[in-house]
C-alpha cells in the first residue's frame, strides 16, 4: 500500500508539467536557482566524503577488517572541507552571476544624451484617483508610457474571483493646461483574469498554459487603451545558464480586456510602451558592483549604487525618460553614486526600454564630469536659491532626474499642479549652476548661469534689450525749461491743464 502511494505521488510529480504548467514553471525556476547554488557544494561534499571510503577499500587486510579510525577522521575532515568549499562557491557564484549580467555593459565618458523632462511619478500617481470617477476597484499599477507621454493606471476589480476593472491613460503635463484622459473598461464577464488572481482567474496560469518556463514581475506589467479596448502588457523573462543562472527577456504577453484573448509574442516593435522588463534593467544596473575584481566586489570597492536620499526617496532608479531628439526612443535612467558613504552623483546608467532579441539589452554607464551634488543637497540648494517660489503650502521639490549632458532637472509644485522646474549643470567653480524656469521650460532667472551657456546668453540678451528700450513712463523730452519765455511757459501750462481736464472727463487718451 505504501509503495503504491509513493508510486502515485511520484507519477503526479512527473506529470505535473502536463496538468499544472503554472506550478511546475514556478517549481522549475526555483529548483534551477537552487541547483546553481547547491550543486557544487553537494558535489564537493560527496566527493570528499567518498574519498575515505575508497581509501578504506584499498587498505583492507585479507580478513576484511577496515583500515582504522584514521579513515573516519579523514571522512569528517572531508565533509567539513566540502561544506567550506560550498560556502565559497555561494559567495563566488554571486560574483559570477553579477559578471554574467554585466555582459555588454559599456562605461563611457561621453555626455548623457539629451532627455526630455516629464512630470514626476508621484504627481501621476496622485492625479490618477480623482480621474477614476465612480470606479470602485483598487489601483494595482501606475506606469509612465514614454511613447505617448502619458501615465497609465491599472485598476483591479474587488473580489477574489475577479480580474481588472478599468484602465486609465491620462496626460499629466509638465507645463501647459492640457489634461486629456482616456478610460477603457474591461469586460468583467469575459476578461476576468489578473496577475495574482485566484484559480482560473490568475493571468500567470493563462500565460504558463500557452508558454511554459517563462515568468514575470508584477511591477513590470502595465495597461494601455487601444481605442476603447484595454490591453494589459506583461513583459516576460526566461532563465539561462546552468551553474550561473541569469534571466533574459522573452517577449511580452498581451491580454485583451474585451475578449479575454491572450497573445504571446517576441515581436515587440508595435507594443505601446516599455517592452523590456524594468526589473531586468534594475538587475543589470545592480550588477555593476562586479565591474572590478572579486576582491573589489567583496569589499564593495567598485561599482555604483542608486542615489537614495533627497527628493527621489522611494523612487530612486530606472526613471523612464524619452530622448529629446524626436526619435521616439526612451530609456530607463538612474543617477548613480559610488559605493560607500559618498552621496554625490558621479554617473548615470541607461538601459533602452525596447530591445530586440533574446539577449540582455545594452547597459551604458556615463561617467559625469563635473559630478552632481547629492539629491538631498540639490533640494537644499533649490530651497535656498529660490526661496520665493519654494516651498509654500503643499509645494515641494519632486524628482531630480538626469536630462542630458551633465544636466539635472528638479520639479517644484504640488501633486495637483507643477509650477516650476529648476535645471542645473553640476558644480562649476564650487557653485552649483542652476536656473529657475516655468513648468513649460521658459527661463525666469538663474542663481548662477554657466559662462557661455544658453541661459547666460538669454539673460544677456534680455539685459541688452532692457537697456535699449526707453522707459515707458517717462514723458517726452521738452528741453530745458529755463530757455522758455513767460508766454511759452503759460501756453505750455494751459495745454497741460486742458489735457488733464479732458482725461478726467473720460475723453480719449
Amino acid at each position: 500500500m505504501r509503495f503504491t502511494l509513493l508510486a502515485v505521488l511520484g507519477l503526479l510529480v512527473v506529470l505535473a508539467p502536463l496538468y499544472a504548467p503554472y506550478f511546475s514553471t514556478i517549481m522549475v525556476w526555483e529548483l534551477r536557482k537552487a541547483f546553481a547554488w547547491l550543486a557544487p557544494a553537494v558535489a564537493a561534499v560527496a566527493a570528499l566524503a567518498l574519498l575515505p571510503w575508497l581509501v578504506s577499500l584499498v587498505r583492507r587486510d585479507n580478513r576484511g577488517v577496515p583500515a582504522g579510525e584514521g579513515v573516519k577522521t579523514l571522512g569528517c575532515l572531508g565533509v567539513i572541507a566540502g561544506l567550506a568549499l560550498g560556502v565559497v562557491w555561494l559567495v563566488y557564484g554571486s560574483y559570477l552571476q553579477d559578471r554574467a549580467y554585466m555582459a555588454g555593459t559599456q562605461i563611457v565618458t561621453e555626455a548623457v544624451p539629451d532627455l526630455a523632462a516629464r512630470s514626476p511619478y508621484v504627481v501621476g500617481k496622485a492625479q490618477a484617483a480623482p480621474h477614476l470617477g465612480d470606479v470602485t476597484g483598487e489601483i494595482a499599477d501606475i506606469t509612465y508610457l514614454p511613447d505617448a507621454d502619458r501615465f497609465a493606471t491599472l485598476v483591479e476589480r474587488r473580489g477574489w474571483l475577479t480580474g481588472y476593472e478599468v484602465g486609465l491613460v491620462q496626460e499629466v503635463p509638465l507645463g501647459g493646461g492640457g489634461r486629456s484622459q482616456q478610460r477603457c473598461t474591461f469586460d468583467v464577464a469575459v476578461a476576468d483574469a489578473r496577475i495574482g488572481g485566484w484559480f482560473g482567474h490568475n493571468l500567470g496560469r493563462k500565460i504558463s498554459a500557452q508558454k511554459r518556463w517563462v515568468r514575470f514581475e508584477a511591477s513590470d506589467a502595465y495597461v494601455t487603451c487601444s481605442g476603447d479596448t484595454p490591453v494589459v502588457v506583461v513583459p516576460l523573462k526566461r532563465q539561462t545558464g546552468l551553474l550561473t543562472v541569469t534571466e533574459r527577456p522573452a517577449g511580452v504577453a498581451l491580454y485583451d480586456g474585451r475578449t479575454g484573448k491572450l497573445t504571446l509574442t517576441t515581436d515587440t516593435a508595435d507594443v505601446p510602451g516599455s517592452s523590456y522588463p524594468k526589473s531586468l534593467a534594475a538587475r543589470q544596473r545592480e550588477s555593476t558592483a562586479a565591474v572590478g575584481s572579486f576582491a573589489d566586489w567583496w569589499f564593495e570597492r567598485s561599482g555604483w549604487d542608486a542615489s537614495e536620499d533627497g527628493a527621489n526617496e522611494g523612487n530612486e532608479s530606472e526613471f523612464t525618460l524619452r530622448y529629446r531628439d524626436g526619435s521616439g526612443r526612451s530609456a530607463y535612467v538612474t543617477p548613480l553614486t559610488p559605493q560607500g558613504e559618498a552621496s554625490s552623483v558621479v554617473a548615470v546608467s541607461m538601459v533602452p526600454t525596447r530591445h530586440r532579441g533574446g539577449g540582455l539589452a545594452p547597459l551604458t554607464v556615463h561617467r559625469l564630469n563635473p559630478t552632481w551634488s547629492s539629491p538631498k543637497s540639490i533640494v537644499a540648494l533649490v530651497k535656498a536659491e529660490y526661496r520665493d517660489v519654494c516651498c509654500y503650502n503643499d509645494d515641494q521639490v519632486f524628482e531630480i532626474v538626469p536630462t542630458g549632458g551633465a544636466t539635472w532637472t528638479a520639479t517644484i509644485g504640488s501633486e495637483q499642479n507643477i509650477r516650476y522646474r529648476v535645471e542645473g549643470r553640476g558644480q562649476v567653480g564650487g557653485r552649483e549652476v542652476s536656473c529657475l524656469k516655468a513648468a513649460d521650460g521658459s527661463l525666469i532667472r538663474c542663481a548662477y548661469a554657466a559662462p557661455g551657456s544658453p541661459e547666460e546668453q538669454e539673460l544677456t540678451r534680455r539685459e541688452d534689450a532692457k537697456r535699449k528700450q526707453p522707459e515707458s513712463n517717462a514723458p517726452p523730452d521738452v528741453g530745458d525749461l529755463k530757455g522758455y519765455t513767460p508766454e511759452q511757459l503759460a501756453e505750455l501750462n494751459r495745454r497741460v491743464n486742458e489735457e488733464v481736464n479732458r482725461r478726467l472727463k473720460g475723453g480719449s487718451q
